[in-house]
């Protein structure tokens, strides 16, 4: 069911604040936001190191649904974004376990298909599961682009292997020419067999 956890979504009062923190001085990488007028509240992902992402989410105007939860504070961790493969699935296995869900939505056409589990049936945190295409969500330039499996790059003294993250964008390695060179031995010894 659980394909791996998206991000963390942080509700902030001061969303300039939060991005100049989290992008002009910690690097991240801003990558898709958008404005919602029926909750009354922006968001937007950025990606960090390893895509590992965050969301910073901020109301717009009253009214907003992070109202209470910014009442007596600035900011904090607001819920985790579990990526899942099949939102019906995991409807119904939370259904055959007896773990009550809400907020079912669909946006965009059926491109994000979400629910929530409420903080008191998961421990105290507010879980959010969502069936989605990851790189949808990225900025271009971390996707990993065409239909191959694998990038191969060099320099004078080292490789860069890089594949597709099932997070979207890229993982990359990076080997000496002589750790590249027993990688390339021990490939074709397997492939030998």
């Amino acid at each position: 069911m659980i394909q791996r956890i998206d991000h963390i979504s942080i509700a902030v009062r001061d969303y300039e604040k939060a991005r100049q923190f989290f992008q002009d001085i910690l690097g991240a990488i801003p990558g898709a936001g958008a404005q919602d007028d029926t909750l009354n509240f922006f968001w937007k992902i950025f990606s960090l190191g390893d895509l590992s992402r965050i969301e910073l989410i901020t109301p717009t105007s009253k009214g907003s649904f992070l109202e209470g939860f910014l009442k007596n504070r600035n900011g904090g961790v607001h819920h985790i974004t579990i990526q899942v493969s099949n939102i019906k699935a995991a409807q119904d296995k939370l259904n055959e376990v007896g773990i009550p869900f809400f907020g079912y939505h669909e946006y965009s056409g059926g491109v994000w298909k979400e629910i929530f589990i409420h903080p008191k049936d998961a421990f105290g945190v507010l879980i959010q599961l969502a069936e989605f295409n990851a790189d949808d969500w990225l900025a271009h330039e971390l996707r990993f682009h065409g239909t191959e499996k694998y990038c191969i790059s060099s320099t004078n003294d080292s490789i860069m292997i890089s594949f597709p993250h099932p997070g979207g964008g890229t993982f990359s390695v990076t080997l000496s020419k002589s750790d590249a060179r027993k990688l390339c031995d021990d490939i074709n010894a397997r492939i030998s067999r």
